[in-house]
């Protein structure tokens, strides 16, 4: 699936994450979300690996990277912790600035690492996602409805490990299958690949645990911001799947005005899943936006 693209093996002082790197140009870190791996990318990094050096990390508890241990305030994974796995990473690879883009909860990552450590990142392209402080505070019951795994995934352990462990294949399985729009973008072995990894030991609570930090440290380092006014002060890119009947997520760019300084926003004619439905056109996009920023290097 990635032809010219080295495997590696990262130690960082938070977990030790497996990546793909290939491409030459400035660095450009993509990063995945639940319940992926970066092989979501498949189709788009090679477009980009014209132009870039594209870095595609599992994230801390998904794909081939380590289980890290969790704790009772969820903090392990978190998104800032996730974050400085990403610093920590491109530092090992030779990169101290980078451009950033982040489909579903790799954008959580990315957009925290952008509010953290600005002087890191040279552009940000979130792709699917509102902060998630305001997706809780947006959460009106049709919402809650279509994204109930936040709240079930969030609840207490054991409840949801317990439930999920039945069976994650075919939870994994159901659930990309619920989110994509396109059925005939999902292809087989992408999709046995996401399942298996999703199975291993441990990658259930894994994937528990990034929720319930959604539901408390995230929002809390996300209303920090907030409540001192920190807008993220480089170039962002929103991307979102507008749907075919292009009225979902109509929301997104309003509440991305609110977060960012400097905001390009628009969705395109697919279901969540961009990368996957639309490669192409989300390829196109977010090269046509880090080639605007490349002076910014």
């Amino acid at each position: 699936m990635f032809d010219g693209f080295d495997e590696r093996r990262v130690a960082t002082a938070g977990a030790e994450l497996y990546v793909r790197v290939g491409g030459a140009g400035p660095p450009l870190v993509c990063l995945h979300g639940y319940p992926q791996s970066h092989l979501t990318w498949r189709k788009v990094a090679p477009l980009l690996a014209e132009r870039y050096t594209v870095v595609l990390p599992d994230l801390r508890g998904y794909g081939a990277s380590e289980i890290v241990a969790s704790d009772d305030a969820h903090l392990a994974y978190s998104k800032r912790a996730m974050a400085r796995d990403i610093v920590a990473l491109m530092m090992a690879l030779g990169h101290e600035r980078f451009f950033i883009a982040g489909h579903d909860r790799g954008a959580r990552v990315a957009y925290r690492l952008a509010l953290d450590v600005p002087e890191r990142v040279a552009a940000l392209a979130t792709l699917d996602i509102i902060p998630t402080l305001e997706n809780w505070e947006a959460m009106d019951f049709r919402r809650a409805y279509g994204a109930y795994h936040w709240q079930f995934l969030a609840q207490p352990e054991p409840l949801p490990e317990r439930l999920i462990g039945c069976d994650p294949q075919w939870y994994c399985r159901q659930h990309i299958g619920a989110w994509i729009e396109d059925r005939s973008a999902a292809d087989e072995a992408a999709l046995n690949a996401y399942c298996a990894a999703f199975a291993r030991e441990g990658a259930v609570h894994a994937a528990c645990e990034d929720y319930r930090a959604g539901y408390t440290c995230d929002i809390d380092a996300d209303r920090a911001d907030r409540d001192a006014g920190t807008k993220i002060a480089m170039p962002v890119l929103a991307l979102w799947g507008a749907g075919r009947d292009g009225k979902r997520s109509a929301h997104f760019a309003e509440v991305w005005q609110r977060w960012a300084t400097d905001l390009t926003a628009h969705g395109l004619p697919c279901g969540h899943f961009m990368m996957e439905e639309l490669p192409d056109e989300t390829g196109a996009a977010l090269r046509a936006f880090f080639d605007a920023c490349r002076a910014l290097f």
